[in-house]
């Protein structure tokens, strides 16, 4: 469970959170989907994409594993300045199980928001019909950073 922190710097973090999101080549390449922006956390969406699997069928842990970065470093730039940009500093990654789909949910949520460093928890899901499976789990360190422009 998340540590209690400051209510958002930024009255206006959430259409920031979603401006920067549309700047994300990667995810955008990747089939990932801006859902939820609260303070503190966020929530991606994916359809399993046969396109990014690996050698048996379930989606890549590099796939995985950016989707998660993603979700922890947003969740993280709920919390920041207006005028902050995000970096992911390290994590760690837990593969729980094969990430087979065919959908899947990928949840950010701050433990710890430092001014200059902020540690985050992420969670991967498996949706299917008839029941919800955690496949990875990461600890993200994200960075606050000042001066940093944003490619379109």
């Amino acid at each position: 469970m998340p540590t209690s922190f400051a209510p958002p710097q930024d009255a206006a973090f959430e259409q920031r959170v979603r401006d920067s999101f549309a700047c994300q080549a990667a995810m955008r390449t990747l089939g990932v989907q801006l859902g939820e922006v609260t303070p503190g956390r966020v929530v991606l969406w994916m359809e399993h994409q046969p396109g990014l699997t690996q050698q048996h069928g379930f989606l890549h842990a590099g796939v995985v594993a950016a989707a998660l970065d993603s979700a922890c470093g947003y969740a993280a730039f709920t919390l920041m300045p207006a005028d902050a940009a995000v970096l992911t500093i390290e994590f760690k990654i837990n593969l729980l199980a094969p990430a087979k789909g065919p959908r899947f949910r990928f949840e950010g949520t701050v433990t710890k928001a430092g001014r200059t460093i902020s540690v985050v928890d992420g969670r991967a899901l498996q949706i299917e019909a008839s029941a919800e499976r955690t496949i990875a789990t990461m600890t993200a360190t994200v960075m606050t950073v000042a001066g940093r422009d944003i490619v379109h």
